[in-house]
């Protein structure tokens, strides 16, 4: 239960909120009513219809939230070959046959509001409530970075224990937290909404992406799950939070539902009608889309009772169709998947994923318990593991952070990403930062058959690549074989 000190923190800052909404002029852009009528229309099969939609999105050009649901309405399995084998086609023409890794780092079990899936929720009396200090960070930060982790997600729960100058200091903390060869080069934020001047201190930190997810976009759904008298309560105060991320100035935001609270297909379509928003009032939309489903927490029985739960084939279908509807956004699949089931998904446009997860607070440090965690996962292998298994599938592992620090974010990402010359940098850079990978931090086993993956990819920039930048590139990987790090186009 909250202290007294928790319980007027959290009235101070709802009346905050409720006094800047007062001024907020822009429009909910989720008409509930509408999404109901799109998803529930049945599609007549036209292939003449189908085809053109799928050369559409194979030309980058997305899909409309209509067109999206016409095709998310079809049962026929033939069909749906077709439109996975386009989403991997879109896939790699955009960003190539890459997978960015990361991991999150959970900072901050403390937390406000009372969301009735959630492990942190503040009726959990089993909860083992912890805020991880400066020391703690530091030692966390190096647990991750010993593996070879260069890409960090940031955890926080809502609390003024872990507010934005906490966020701040944490970014700080992180980035300090370097031990030679071993260190993060990209800090990325999953934490509530803030205030515009709040971002700013973030933003001036150096953060990469600020990821809000708004669980569900379904309104009446919404109110059930997050009750009343909290701040996660107000949906549009959560659904204008990367709005006001990027009015200050943060190039890169992410949404994100979770899925099995409400119609996978409704959450589908609202999340494109949300990038749509972005794209609208800056002219670049989301910078990554996640789907991560309903897994058990602790104390709560909902993910068993919940009449929305999403099978693993309709999983296949919601990355498929977020690919060919949005072929330039990154999409993030989680190790709440099973292996088995990251295996498939995967192929169908993903191009990003954690690995070597722990998501218990200091769980690097300490091991996994299920009393310091939000939820459960389900592929709890090593970084290495989940890299052998990239490298056996073809895909190149890419712990690449250069497009944060060439100027690559926002509009600038999204141009090329739409002109489908993203890839022209995600190869070579994926290219380094495997090889850094090979040399410092993997098994025998890897070292063989990667080295065996980065020659062929070498020599696939060499190939299809300037000639220019395949010179450049292997002088790089000599500098690297040396000693050096770090480098990047």
């Amino acid at each position: 239960m909250l202290t007294s000190q928790a319980k007027q923190w959290k009235a101070e800052r709802i009346e905050k909120i409720e006094k800047y909404l007062k001024t907020e002029t822009r429009m909910d852009f989720i008409d509930d009513a509408y999404i109901e009528t799109l998803i529930e229309k049945p599609s007549v099969p036209d292939i003449k219809y189908i085809e053109t939609l799928i050369e559409k999105s194979k030309k980058i050009m997305g899909l409309t939230p209509e067109e999206t649901a016409y095709l998310l309405n079809i049962e026929d399995p033939a069909i749906w070959e077709k439109l996975f084998e386009a989403a991997r086609i879109v896939k790699n023409e955009v960003y190539g046959n890459r997978i960015v890794l990361f991991a999150p780092m959970y900072l901050s079990s403390a937390c406000v509001n009372n969301c009735v899936y959630c492990g942190f929720r503040d009726s959990n009396e089993g909860m083992n409530r912890k805020v991880l200090t400066e020391t703690e960070i530091t030692a966390e930060t190096k647990a991750m970075t010993k593996v070879g982790h260069k890409r960090v997600l940031a955890v926080f729960g809502e609390d003024q224990s872990s507010d934005y100058k906490y966020m701040a200091r944490a970014m700080e903390v992180i980035y300090a937290s370097k031990n030679g060869k071993d260190d993060i080069r990209r800090v990325n934020i999953n934490g509530a909404p803030l205030f515009v001047d709040e971002y700013k201190v973030l933003k001036d930190i150096g953060i990469g992406t600020y990821q809000i997810f708004q669980e569900t976009y379904n309104k009446a759904m919404y109110a059930k799950m997050h009750g009343k008298g909290h701040i996660k309560s107000n949906y549009k105060w959560r659904l204008f939070g990367q709005h006001r991320a990027m009015e200050a100035g943060i190039g890169d935001v992410a949404i994100g539902a979770l899925f099995g609270l409400y119609k996978w297909k409704f959450e589908v379509i609202a999340m494109l009608y949300h990038s749509l928003a972005l794209e609208k009032e800056f002219g670049v939309g989301t910078h990554t889309i996640s789907f991560p489903r309903l897994e058990p927490a602790l104390n709560t029985d909902f993910h068993k009772t919940t009449p929305y739960a999403v099978s693993p084939e309709d999983m296949k279908k919601v990355v498929a169709m977020i690919r060919l509807s949005v072929p330039y956004t990154g999409l993030i699949l989680t190790a709440r998947e099973t292996a088995e089931h990251r295996r498939e998904l995967i192929q169908l446009g993903v191009s990003q994923t954690d690995a070597g997860t722990n998501i218990t607070i200091g769980g690097y440090q300490d091991g996994d318990k299920m009393e310091k965690k939000q939820f459960d996962i389900a592929d709890k292998r090593s970084l290495d593991e989940y890299i052998s298994e990239l490298v056996d599938m073809g895909y190149i592992p890419s712990f690449c952070t250069a497009d944060y620090r060439c100027g690559r974010t926002g509009c600038s990402f999204m141009d090329f990403a739409k002109t489908g010359k993203m890839k022209k940098f995600c190869i070579p850079n994926a290219v380094l930062t495997f090889k850094e990978y090979l040399i410092d931090y993997a098994s025998p086993e890897v070292k063989v058959k990667g080295a065996k993956l980065l020659a062929d990819y070498a020599a696939y920039v060499k190939k299809e690549f300037p000639e220019a930048m395949s010179k450049t590139l292997g002088e790089y990987m000599v500098r690297i074989d040396k000693g050096e790090r770090d480098l990047y186009f």
